[in-house]
């Protein structure tokens, strides 16, 4: 199997290319990125890293030649930002990627989603692939990601969605290091009662469900998949876990969600009106603080035969030790 993974030099791909190496069955991976990050960089026989950008619709051509297996995992992710930004980003690459893959005959396309897509300002416990969506979604990187995958199921390429939740582990560059540097500038507040439920990923957990996809049966094929750990817990307590072990000051504050969403709304319409930029607070961003969301993953175990091998509290114990040893550096 020879296989082109996207977003090959970002905490995701670079632990999806330390289990996708170790298979047997797979005897080229064709990596892709924008820009390669020590951190993030694996060296091995398999792996050869072509990087670019897959809006070029040369670029991408170029890049399925002698592949019959796409993992699509690249992603402009931020709860800010313009349709336009997300439409080059998620929309247009997806567009230039199922377009190649025609073209050369690919066997399989695994796309990563996000559970972005069921979000909404209220409590959702357990949620099924099959449940409706939010009449509209929360933000234009869900709206985007959607609308990739209505792409790929309407293609005619045999593929495999999956949607993953909150993604930790060693290497996160995003969720619990944005907590964290929230608290050292004085800014992160307990929002809401502080006992929201929230499934959360360990990286490797998600890496081996793509494998699994690479390799699923007919049966399984064409279809979506949640992805967690399958262990809901009290976010603020994973976080506050993660902040005592480093040695950080746990907020005790708490300020109600509605005042923050409120406050959120303004500085989002104050960015609006002004430079664009993305405000301190997004009222998607303050809402995944506050709001439980789990999903159900048992089509995931009963079709691709999924099971969570990397446990929360492990998840959280490797991000811990990797954070300690890169940041001395």
């Amino acid at each position: 199997m020879n296989v082109l993974l996207t977003g090959a030099t970002g905490f995701l791909g670079w632990r999806t290319l330390e289990v996708l190496i170790r298979d047997p069955d797979i005897n080229k991976i064709i990596a892709t990125g924008r820009t390669l990050k020590l951190t993030h960089t694996i060296k091995h026989e398999k792996v050869n890293y072509i990087l670019g950008n897959l809006e070029d619709r040369v670029f991408v051509n170029d890049l399925l030649k002698n592949i019959d297996t796409i993992i699509n995992a690249a992603a402009l992710s931020s709860p800010w930002g313009g349709e336009s930004l997300f439409k080059k980003a998620n929309i247009n690459t997806q567009i230039n990627l199922i377009k190649a893959s025609k073209e050369h005959d690919i066997k399989r396309f695994i796309f990563i989603s996000s559970p972005s897509v069921y979000f909404e300002y209220k409590d959702k416990f357990n949620i099924k692939e099959s449940d409706d969506l939010p009449k509209k979604l929360v933000n234009q990187y869900a709206k985007s990601k959607r609308k990739a995958e209505v792409l790929l199921i309407k293609s005619g390429l045999p593929y495999v969605i999956l949607r993953p939740r909150a993604i930790i582990g060693r290497g996160d560059t995003v969720i619990m290091p944005r907590l964290i540097r929230a608290v050292d500038e004085g800014r992160l507040k307990v929002i809401g009662n502080g006992k929201n439920i929230a499934d959360l990923t360990s990286a490797e957990n998600i890496a081996n469900a793509i494998l699994l996809s690479l390799k699923a049966k007919n049966t399984a094929i064409n279809d979506i998949y949640n992805i967690s750990n399958g262990d809901p817990v009290f976010l603020w307590d994973a976080i506050f876990e993660v902040l005592s072990r480093l040695g950080k000051k746990v907020p005790s504050k708490k300020v109600p969600f509605r005042i923050v969403k409120w406050v959120a709304k303004f500085l989002e319409l104050k960015s609006r009106l002004t430079n664009n930029n993305e405000p301190p607070l997004t009222q998607y961003g303050v809402g995944t603080l506050a709001i439980s969301l789990t999903m159900d993953i048992s089509k995931a175990k009963n079709q691709l035969g999924y099971r969570p091998k990397v446990t929360t509290k492990e998840a959280l114990n490797e991000f811990v030790n990797w954070y300690i040893s890169h940041e001395k550096k």
